[in-house]
């Protein structure tokens, strides 16, 4: 095994201090009735959120990969994939949400040993959990810096890596606040593999040295670089009036999106009658609501997909169609003529802008993709187009309508595409030599 880089915080007793005063708050939180509302807001899988693993088979000495909702899960899939190639070690797969498990059960069925729970962020939690599992490594996904298990992690000489690092501006100017504290959170960390030259911008002005840091790229492409292969743009052509006709879809939408989206949705309907638009809420519960912002334009039947799929959707008179389920974005994806990515309309950082692009059409989004800021190169070379309101939504997805608008997209998206891919290759073959042992990875 390699010898852990060490990074020591600069200031020992910030980080004392900071873990004092975080363990203090953690356990005053649980004290005065934080786990009674943490088991309202997530009922699967208690136990395991509380580190009681007791009755229940884990693999030991393997690999915990640590991804809390859908967007991480996308991007572990890659690098889990890539490490069970040459790699015998069993993996723990760890998640927060429950679209998280479902996403994971969807895609990683069969490759990992254990999906669980993660264990939340406590001392007696974290101790528990460990002593079940006992990892060789831990890898977490992309922003997940709990300072707990870091720190356990650390004093166990545990292997520890983040991987598709990224830190959103929000959050780095809040983490800037407290650096010495988050300082030593990162020192807990063996190597930290970050997405593009910005990302690793944040964590060196947060005191990360930069022989701990690697520009790997996103692993998430590998992810969908991989799906694309197999998927269909036929799997939801029956949404399409007809053959040739229009089809629109906006992805991972948020609250303060859908009104600008179906106004722009309606400017377009009305020189394309045959038009149709799936809507995609980024939090499927959602659903009803966006059905009802549609109700102000009789013109326009808005339904939802489960609805239509259960009644036939092709036979059906509708305009808008919204999604009530997750796991159907990539593939509706492939069977649009231009998308719209959410998140970016309002302060959220922006959702995932390769999907829509990997499949080479017209891709628009907000002003506010600050979660990904290779955004800025794609709109450069013409891959994706920012708009601003509906109106320029409208007129980009006409303009997408027309053959040339298209080819120049195909054209881009391919040419921004080839400068990426292997990121989830070039984690792994760091991460592989700290785990080395006994032949259990090449």
């Amino acid at each position: 095994m390699k010898e852990n880089i060490e990074l020591r915080p600069a200031r020992t007793w910030a980080w004392r201090a900071g873990m004092s005063a975080y363990r203090f708050s953690i356990n005053t939180f649980f004290r005065v009735g934080g786990l009674s509302w943490l088991k309202r807001k997530y009922r699967e899988g208690i136990d395991e959120r509380m580190g009681n693993f007791s009755g229940s088979v884990i693999p030991r000495d393997g690999i915990w990969v640590h991804a809390v909702s859908v967007g991480e899960v996308q991007s572990a899939s890659a690098l889990i994939k890539k490490m069970k190639e040459d790699c015998s070690r069993p993996c723990v797969l760890s998640t927060v949400t429950p679209t998280g498990r479902k996403m994971a059960q969807q895609i990683l069925e069969g490759t990992v040993e254990r999906m669980i729970y993660s264990p939340w962020d406590t001392p007696r939690f974290i101790t528990s959990a460990l002593d079940a599992i006992r990892p060789a490594a831990y890898i977490s996904m992309e922003t997940e810096l709990w300072p707990e298990i870091l720190s356990q992690l650390r004093e166990r000489r545990i292997p520890t890596f983040l991987a598709n690092g990224r830190i959103s501006e929000a959050s780095f100017k809040r983490l800037r606040r407290q650096t010495s504290f988050w300082r030593g959170v990162l020192s807990c960390f063996t190597r930290l593999f970050v997405r593009f030259d910005e990302d690793r911008d944040h964590f060196l002005a947060l005191g990360v040295p930069p022989e701990k840091i690697t520009v790997t790229g996103d692993c998430k492409v590998d992810t969908l670089l991989d799906r694309r292969r197999t998927t269909s743009p036929e799997t939801w052509g029956h949404l399409r009036r007809g053959e040739g006709t229009p089809l629109f879809v906006a992805g991972s939408t948020h609250p303060g999106e859908d009104d600008a989206i179906i106004a722009a949705f309606r400017r377009v309907h009305q020189v394309h009658p045959d038009a149709r638009l799936v809507i995609v809420p980024r939090h499927p519960e959602r659903a009803l609501m966006v059905v009802a912002a549609a109700l102000p334009y009789p013109d326009l039947q808005a339904e939802l997909l489960s609805r239509l799929s259960s009644s036939g959707a092709q036979a059906e008179n509708w305009d808008i169609a919204v999604v009530d389920r997750i796991g159907v974005l990539f593939d509706l994806y492939a069977a649009a003529d231009a998308a719209f990515v959410g998140g970016s309309l309002v302060l959220k950082g922006g959702q995932n802008p390769f999907e829509p692009t990997l499949f080479g059409i017209p891709m628009t989004h907000g002003p506010c993709m600050t979660d990904f800021p290779d955004t800025e190169r794609m709109d450069r070379m013409g891959a994706a187009r920012c708009i601003h309101n509906d109106m320029e939504l409208a007129q980009a997805w006409e303009e997408a309508l027309t053959p040339a608008a298209r080819e120049k997209a195909r054209t881009a998206c391919q040419a921004y595409f080839d400068t990426l891919g292997g990121a989830a290759r070039r984690t792994w073959e760091v991460i592989r030599e700290y785990v080395k042992q006994d032949d259990q990875c090449a």
